[in-house]
């Protein structure tokens, strides 16, 4: 007999054949953690606990592959900028940007970041996250970067989630390291990134290839490094200028490329040839002011994958909702519904290599799962800031519950 059997639910497994993978009128079964059972709900098996979805949408939980959740003040100054129609380049004069991020995360203790972090991605878990990527870079030194990664292990460990740690100690350039950018590689690659392997605390490293960030011969270096420790690794690309960093990731046959905005045809084609997954950021791609958009057609055309993320972060991205980013990415880049749910889902979890267990509802997988307030998955992205998450089930658990409104008090509804 099942421990739990999810019935009368719009299935959305992800798998191919059909679009959303779809099982109407269905059901999931599920037993020690796993997956056991998926079929139509009227053919299903006992179970010891039926619960019925009244013909909610269920998806596999979702996979946010890029996020710099890790941090402590919001970015309200760069918010007023931004909102304003300043650029980027306005924001550290202003007291924002990275900067004056990597100023304020120093002087935080590592409880004051887990506790403001912890919080944060409870509220990611609770719209549907079950899977996450976390990155350091708010802090560039060895001290403030190390922090970073244990509070993402940590969160990982005391949290219902799946947490991928990032090293992104090539974020920007170190302050103390102004006008020797190569020795702040080094920096990284000699001394940061082994401390890290050494602790346990990095499962990926990126960095931010661009004429103002870091160079394809600089971020080869690290990238060297990071794969002698068979560490994956993926790159902020291509955002602001084609700077065919896209390409430089493709070579060391990384998991993804970031943003990619201004993506050259060759830089796509790299990608595609290396496996390299194309992660869109509609949230970021929006608080910037920015006009180029990544060439959609293009990773269509040439079979690159396509994934979303919230980017979750306080200077271009403060969100944690990623079927608003589904949303936004429907808008802005003209993804399809089905795209954008797959951003979040396989394509997520491609960008992160954990292809093989989690983004998909299938026989034998761990049960992550999220119950969503409609009836059709294209639901999930049609509202503007998306579709109410129910229910988070992980590892077969139930962890997450919407409360359910009540307007009965008179104290609250005047008849």
């Amino acid at each position: 007999m099942l421990d739990l059997l999810l019935t009368n639910a719009a299935v959305a497994t992800m798998a191919d054949g059909r679009p959303f993978g779809l099982v109407k009128d269905g059901a999931v079964g599920i037993e020690k953690g796993k997956i056991a059972w998926i079929g139509a709900a009227a053919q299903a098996p006992p179970a010891t606990t039926v619960r019925d979805l009244s013909g909610k949408v269920l998806t596999p939980g979702l996979v946010d592959p890029h996020t710099h959740i890790v941090y402590g003040e919001e970015g309200l100054i760069d918010f007023e900028v931004l909102s304003q129609g300043g650029q980027r380049w306005d924001l550290e004069p202003a007291g924002g940007g990275v900067g004056n991020l990597v100023k304020r995360t120093r002087l935080l203790s590592e409880e004051a970041l887990y506790a403001a972090s912890r919080a944060r991605m409870s509220r990611l878990i609770a719209n549907g996250v079950t899977t996450v990527e976390s990155k350091s870079g708010a802090g560039l030194d060895m001290d403030t970067e190390l922090r970073s990664m244990r509070v993402s292990r940590r969160l990982g460990r005391d949290l219902p989630v799946t947490v991928v740690s990032t090293y992104l100690g090539a974020h920007g350039l170190a302050p103390e390291f102004a006008g020797r950018r190569d020795d702040y590689v080094t920096f990284m690659s000699e001394e940061v990134l082994p401390e890290a392997v050494r602790q346990g605390l990095v499962d990926q490293v990126d960095g931010f290839c661009d004429k103002v960030g870091f160079t394809h011969a600089q971020m080869d270096r690290l990238f060297a490094k990071a794969r002698l420790y068979g560490l994956g690794v993926k790159l902020h690309a291509d955002q602001y200028t084609d700077f065919g960093a896209g390409a430089v990731v493709a070579r060391h046959r990384g998991l993804s490329a970031d943003h990619l905005e201004y993506a050259s045809e060759a830089t796509v084609r790299g990608m595609a040839e290396a496996g390299t997954v194309a992660t869109l950021l509609a949230g970021a791609h929006l608080s910037l002011n920015e006009t180029q958009k990544p060439p959609v057609k293009l990773f269509r055309e040439l079979g690159v994958p396509m994934a979303l993320a919230t980017n979750s972060n306080p200077v271009s991205s403060p969100t944690v909702s990623p079927a608003s980013q589904m949303h936004l990415a429907c808008f802005l880049f003209r993804l399809t519904p089905e795209e954008a749910l797959k951003g979040f889902t396989v394509n997520g979890a491609r960008a992160l290599g954990l292809q093989a267990s989690a983004g998909l509802i299938a026989v034998g997988r761990a049960a992550d799962l999220a119950v969503w307030d409609t009836d059709d998955p294209r639901g999930i992205a049609y509202a503007i800031g998306g579709a109410p998450c129910l229910a988070v089930i992980k590892d077969g658990r139930i962890v997450h519950e919407a409360p359910v409104p009540r307007f009965d008090r008179p104290d609250l509804v005047r008849a």
